[in-house]
């Protein structure tokens, strides 16, 4: 009976143990075939890295060698180191440095564009360069120099003693403050020569991109206690005082503000944010799950304006929505005298596409940026401003708005919302120079919403 079972079973066994090392071989085919292929990817990102680095560099010193009048060619040579600096930076996003400090060789690169964006755009007949920016091109040229020698002799080192970057990857994992790794050395010395750079005179256009002015305009005002935070909470959601659990954050930092919590298992956490100084809130989540949608965008816009209003925000427009998840997400911004939209003046609403409840609220803009304003009398008509739109754009409807400018400064503009090739935009024309401020893509729901 056992040798009947026996060789019923050994061709089984044969061929199930065949199976499992074809099995197993197929897996440790394909993961060296995932591992060659993240590899090559890491070696291809650091020499983009390494050639555009060097490219930055050239480009910084043909802008230099040329006649400070040379108007054309400065602009050209920024436009270039600008778009070199960008696409470094995409390089450096496709290496494996999630555990290594290279932010401040990020930082320096990222600074290198905005410089060179912010410089290249502006009218140099009319406002050429500076001796401050001069200067500010000859520290980047020596900067850029060192750090392209750094990463072309890390370059050689990986190619001559065939390092891998999967190697890095599992270094930096287990351990990056101990790992002794060549190319994870290599990089922190170029992170930490990076660092020497920092005071490089950038200028207030570059500067104030890293400056979190909502943070300092909403350091202000008198401080409320927990106790106020909690009223001001319960009063919000509609709740007694005693169900609210109170939490203050950043006590030290430069914006602290209280958490104000409702639990809730069977319907969901609502959370709120108030600002410890002044009491503001600036933000509220309902934290439960939204079933299928049933409200039409027009209903959803309903309840929006119906929240928006119940809590004190006056005048508020719809200007844009976003779907997601059965959730609808309005944006609205201050309507001020003259039928004026002031788009810093802006809060977020999202609605729950089941039953229309608000399940979200964001108002640190508004909180931050809402002031009276005087307006000025535009130094451009109408007309001009419509002059100086491509004749192929239909208007459909035009207003005066307030928005955001390139270095942070608030610009009165002539806000044209139509139709270019078969697209939906919003286009924005400086009300004091005439020329496009900005322009933006609209979606459809946007127009039925601002409409």
């Amino acid at each position: 009976m056992y040798r009947r079972l026996s060789i019923i079973m050994f061709p089984i066994m044969t061929i199930l143990f065949i199976g499992a090392m074809y099995w197993g071989y197929q897996e440790h085919q394909e993961k060296n075939a995932v591992l060659l292929k993240a590899e090559n990817g890491y070696q291809r990102a650091f020499g983009d890295l390494t050639y555009y680095v060097q490219k930055l560099n050239d480009e910084l010193g043909n802008t230099l060698a040329v006649n400070a009048s040379s108007m054309d060619y400065q602009r050209k040579g920024l436009a270039n180191v600008w778009r070199i600096s960008s696409e470094a930076q995409h390089a450096i996003s496709q290496l494996p440095l999630s555990y290594l400090p290279f932010a401040d060789a990020q930082n320096f690169l990222s600074r290198v564009s905005n410089f060179a964006y912010k410089t290249s755009i502006r009218d140099l007949g009319k406002q050429p360069l500076s001796n401050e920016e001069f200067n500010t091109l000859k520290s980047l040229y020596s900067s850029s120099n060192e750090i392209s020698t750094q990463l072309g002799d890390l370059q050689n080192n990986i190619m001559s003693s065939s390092l891998r970057w999967m190697d890095v990857e599992v270094a930096l994992s287990v351990n990056e403050a101990e790992t002794e790794n060549p190319v994870v050395s290599g990089l922190r010395e170029v992170n930490d020569h990076s660092t020497k750079y920092s005071d490089v005179e950038w200028g207030p256009a570059v500067n104030s991109m890293y400056i979190d002015n909502t943070i300092t305009m909403l350091s202000g005002g008198n401080p409320i206690s927990a106790e106020e935070a909690a009223k001001l909470a319960a009063e919000f959601i509609d709740t007694d005082v005693s169900n609210i659990e109170i939490a203050e954050n950043g006590k030290e930092s430069d914006f602290p503000t209280y958490t104000a919590t409702v639990k809730d298992d069977a319907d969901g956490d609502k959370k709120l944010s108030i600002t410890a100084k002044g009491g503001k809130l600036v933000m509220y989540s309902h934290y439960r799950d939204v079933a299928d949608a049933t409200l039409s965008l027009e209903q959803a816009e309903e309840k929006a304006e119906e929240f928006v209003e119940q809590h004190g925000f006056d005048n508020m427009e719809a200007v844009s929505y976003d779907e997601y998840y059965n959730t609808g997400t309005f944006t609205f911004v201050h309507e001020i005298e003259d039928d004026v939209l002031v788009y810093p003046e802006k809060i977020t609403v999202k609605v729950a596409l089941d039953d229309g409840e608000v399940v979200g609220f964001q108002a640190t803009e508004y909180a931050s940026r809402q002031r009276d304003r005087q307006l000025s009398k535009p130094a451009r008509t109408l007309n001009e401003a419509v002059a100086a739109l491509n004749p192929e754009f239909k208007v459909k409807k035009q207003r005066m708005a307030i928005i955001d400018g390139e270095i942070g400064e608030e610009v009165l503009c002539y806000e044209f919302t139509g139709n270019i090739n078969n697209q939906l935009y919003r286009i924005y024309i400086n009300a004091e120079t005439g020329i496009e401020e900005k322009i933006e893509k609209m979606s459809r729901n946007d127009q039925a919403v601002s409409s």
